[in-house]
């Protein structure tokens, strides 16, 4: 029978026993990461990018990115404007555009400026109305491409969708190769990855600080489960907790002031909470069980968790002072690794069905629980900050990261060649500036 290696009640623990962990093909350190989209979305919209004036000569193709971005959130699908001329001052021909389809058009361009810099401007056309809908500029180096493009995106998917893009937000993975553990960032599509941390021993459970600046993680090398918060642009980090026994499972809460962590200090895995600084923690349970896997709700009154107190693994709830624990999960006989999404209605979690392994997603107001994928080796799911997409590990058919629509009908695949691809982690919305 098929055994999740990432559960807590299972052979082998994402939270605290990765180490058992099978030896798996190497990853490339170095490997390109690729969208794949599959599925068919009910409304999706469809828009023209045309080839930005320029970026031929630049090393990122900034126009197909905006289009693989909108493309992966379900709700676009591109319209061809191969060998099209149009940059942002153009006046294009609305009507003709209206004639192939299309609902917007998006033309840009890319300029080399003295210095290795960039100028990439672009703008948005609504073509049904024969509006102009505005657009930006970015002065920006030569590493900063990728990103224009991502915020290119968002402020096309905000024009047109009236929420927030998440586009130049940026994933936490952690990768296996042989006996190398690494801790990578990446933009949102998995591409343009750079090793945070490396480490012979495990690294588990990455959690992004609200303000997308920190990290905090669980590593082995000291034999043993221990916390640390790394900062991560300069690479900084300090230790949270190395308390006796096992240190694992951080969260942070929304206002970045405190930390819920799984330790067993004090016997059996409970919960408990400490500053973000550091300190001695509050024990929040007081069960014979074990308690795992917290998670705060966005306005930080809660906490989610998983326990076998019932008698098999089941997600509850309870306040974040550590008052009484209300059941949530009744679907199923084994369900861990809550996340919930920015506005507070919807959990994803991982759901054993049949000996498999699926994500699910669950109305938090009515309790319906929906299916989102059908195969049986499905981990660590983690919302996009606006809440419309999930990002979650798989072994189906190769190792992978995926993104999902909440209706499981856009799937796009960010997947490298080989490996163990583990522990992935949406990071929240960031101040990019003007």
């Amino acid at each position: 029978m098929h055994q999740n290696p990432f559960s807590e009640f299972g052979v082998a623990s994402r939270r605290a026993v990765i180490a058992g962990l099978a030896a798996a093909p190497a990853f490339p350190a170095l490997a390109q990461f690729r969208v794949e989209v599959t599925g068919v979305g009910m409304r999706q919209m469809p828009i023209a990018i045309a080839p930005f004036r320029g970026e031929d000569s630049s090393s990122q193709k900034i126009s197909a990115i905006i289009q693989a971005d909108l493309e992966r959130s379900g709700l676009f699908r591109g319209v061809s404007a191969t060998g099209e001329q149009l940059d942002e001052n153009s006046r294009p021909d609305l009507n003709a555009w209206r004639q192939r389809s299309a609902d917007n058009l998006v033309a840009g361009s890319v300029t080399a400026l003295p210095g290795g810099r960039f100028d990439v401007r672009f703008r948005l056309w609504d073509v049904i109305q024969g509006q102009d809908m505005g657009g930006q500029s970015y002065t920006i180096t030569a590493a900063d491409l990728r990103l224009a493009a991502h915020r290119a995106a968002d402020y096309i998917y905000e024009k047109i969708t009236g929420e927030k893009g998440v586009f130049a937000t940026r994933l936490a993975f952690v990768t296996r190769v042989g006996q190398r553990y690494s801790l990578w960032v990446s933009d949102s599509d998995g591409e343009n990855a750079k090793v945070a941390l490396a480490s012979p021993e495990p690294i588990i459970s990455p959690a992004w600080s609200p303000d997308g600046r920190q990290l905090a993680y669980v590593s082995f090398e000291a034999r043993k489960p221990v916390v640390y918060v790394h900062t991560v642009a300069s690479g900084q980090r300090r230790l949270l907790a190395n308390f006796r026994g096992s240190n694992s499972a951080p969260a942070w809460s929304p206002d970045g002031r405190r930390i819920a962590v799984t330790l067993s200090r004090d016997g059996g895995s409970q919960l408990y909470v400490l500053n973000s600084q550091g300190g001695e923690p509050q024990r929040l349970t007081q069960s014979s069980s074990i308690d795992t896997e917290p998670v705060f709700s966005p306005d930080g009154q809660f906490i989610y968790f998983v326990s076998d107190r019932g008698g098999s693994p089941q997600i509850y709830r309870m306040p974040a002072n550590g008052a009484a624990a209300q059941r949530i999960t009744f679907s199923g006989n084994y369900n861990i690794s809550p996340d919930i999404s920015a506005d507070g209605r919807t959990m994803a979690f991982i759901s054993r069905v049949g000996g498999g392994f699926r994500l699910h997603v669950q109305d938090l107001q009515s309790g319906t629980v929906t299916a989102i994928t059908d195969g049986n080796a499905d981990e660590s799911p983690s919302f996009a900050p606006n809440g419309k997409l999930l990002v979650y590990a798989t072994r189906q058919g190769r190792e992978s990261l995926m993104t999902t629509t909440l209706d499981g009908r856009i799937k796009t695949r960010l997947a490298g060649q080989s490996g163990e691809i583990r522990e992935p982690a949406w990071g929240p919305f960031m101040n990019w500036g003007s």
